[in-house]
């Protein structure tokens, strides 16, 4: 049987996540959110009060395992029209268990990523988010701080 590519047996295959991350997070703009309301609910507040579109992408859910146990974390979705840019919204809790665990005080993750992105727009942005019920913090995060950016890579 003749194969295209073969792997010694000694030799193993490695996945360099750290320049997987790198890549993923160019062009982005990440910000975390508290809010201690159901992700859905939140969702509705950002689509009401800011006019977005958000829907929920099962097929992007994230499913960690850890105590031996499945934990899944619901990403909605927007993209905006005629334009590269596309906006993510991460539920970072689910049942006790964190997606980035060393920021268990964020209930959401808003990640933006796209080619014209710019400064001006996330800063209005936060403020915006900011004037939303619920809403008691946001922030903006670098990625050089997340210690698990691996479980933000779709």
């Amino acid at each position: 049987m003749s194969t295209l590519f073969s792997v010694p047996p000694c030799m193993k295959l490695k996945i360099d996540n750290e320049s997987l991350a790198e890549e993923f997070f160019e062009n982005s703009f990440l910000m975390g959110i508290v809010s201690p309301v159901k992700d859905y609910l939140f969702t509705w507040h950002v689509n009401q009060k800011l006019g977005y579109n958000f829907r929920i992408n099962n097929s992007l859910e994230i499913q960690l395992r850890k105590k031996n146990r499945n934990y899944f974390f619901s990403v909605y979705e927007f993209k905006e029209p005629s334009s590269t840019t596309f906006h993510l919204l991460y539920n970072n809790q689910h049942d006790g268990e964190y997606l980035l665990p060393e920021f268990k005080h964020l209930d959401f993750l808003w990640l933006i990523k796209g080619d014209e992105l710019e400064i001006e727009n996330t800063k209005t942005l936060i403020q915006s988010v900011r004037l939303i019920p619920s809403v008691q913090l946001v922030n903006e995060m670098t990625n050089e701080k997340i210690k698990n950016k691996q479980h933000l890579i779709l």
